[in-house]
């Protein structure tokens, strides 16, 4: 068991597959730069650096998936998708189906996503619910190192296009990169726990679908997904301190959703908080809230989400993402009622 922080586990299960598969190709903007040290264990001929054109990039991603390589096509930010989102919800998710199921489409989207140190309404969003929504896409959010580098494996491995969503405050490089330009001394929301942790020594793929629940607890239960993890863990433990039990799921993968996890640690409380940093309205936390209905599970139910769009001024950012605070006033208004 090694322990390794969670963007160099990423790129360690990356350069792992790339070993042993001559068919993944990785392309994107500042690829040279930012998978440099894959370069120096690889070679550059699998490496290709961009324009700055999403929609021409990942649509050359989706053409050369359905050519016969895996592709890992890298977005600065997930943001960015709205740029490419013809060759993404209209092509590569939708030539399995068109094709009668016979012609796959294995490319990963690899982007950061998520806010929590003052970057504004257009480079801040998560964006996970929107994409679940298309069928044919699978969407992964990790929260530790070792489910970073096994769920890179597993979507390297999937027949089917795969969003990567890595969340920047877990990302040392990306920490790294927001600590510059005088902005060394503005505090980010980075959690205690998650940028660093044990993973495997060699790499084998976390089946995709599959949540975990990292705490368990009998009144109320806790379900997320990336730094929302850590914000609910953390939650939890203040929770517990004034007696009450809070139980924690990760979900892994926002689409497929683990509906059988899901509800069976749900139904062993009776309140259900949703921890989401993506938008309030027709997403994950509404999803989640429909699974349980149509399982019959009569659980009490509240959710914290982003609300509206991000705002760039630090003191209305922390009231508009998900924080422990909130997450902790959520649970007590929803134990109380």
């Amino acid at each position: 068991m090694r322990t390794m922080r969670f963007a160099d586990a990423i790129d360690d299960a990356l350069a792992q597959a790339m070993a042993e598969d001559p068919t993944i190709v990785v392309m994107g903007e500042d690829v040279p730069l930012l998978r440099r040290n894959l370069i120096a264990r690889l070679g550059e001929d699998r490496f290709l650096a961009t324009p700055i054109s999403e929609s021409a990039f990942v649509g050359a991603g989706v053409t050369a998936a359905m050519a016969g390589l895996r592709p890992v096509v890298e977005l600065q930010m997930i943001d960015f998708v709205g740029v490419a989102a013809d060759a993404l919800l209209n092509h590569a998710a939708k030539v399995r189906a068109l094709s009668g199921h016979t012609w796959p489409v294995p490319l990963v989207v690899r982007a950061p996503c998520g806010g929590g140190y003052g970057d504004g309404a257009q480079h801040e969003q998560s964006l996970w619910g929107w994409l679940a929504h298309i069928p044919g896409l699978t969407v992964v959010v990790p929260s530790t190192p070792a489910d970073a580098g096994g769920l890179m494996l597993a979507a390297l491995e999937h027949e089917d296009p795969v969003i990567y969503l890595e969340h920047k405050l877990l990302s040392a490089p990306w920490l790294d990169l927001l600590g510059r330009g005088g902005r060394d001394t503005v505090s980010f929301d980075v959690p205690a726990d998650g940028a660093k942790g044990p993973v495997p020594d060699s790499w084998t793929a976390q089946p995709l679908g599959q949540a975990v629940v990292r705490r368990e607890g009998t009144d109320l239960t806790l379900i997320s997904v990336g730094v929302g993890i850590h914000r609910s863990l953390d939650a939890a433990a203040h929770l517990d301190g004034i007696g009450i039990s809070a139980s924690v799921v990760d979900l892994r993968t926002v689409s497929p959703v683990d509906r059988d996890t899901l509800c069976n640690a749900v139904s062993e409380a009776d309140a259900v908080l949703v921890v989401d940093e993506d938008y309030e309205g027709f997403g994950l936390s509404g999803e989640l809230a429909a699974v349980l209905l149509e399982a019959g599970i009569p659980a009490r139910y509240a959710r914290v989400c982003t609300e509206t769009t991000i705002p760039y001024a630090r003191h209305l950012e922390s009231e508009t993402l998900p924080n422990v605070e909130r997450i902790v006033a959520a649970a007590l208004q929803l134990m109380e009622g």
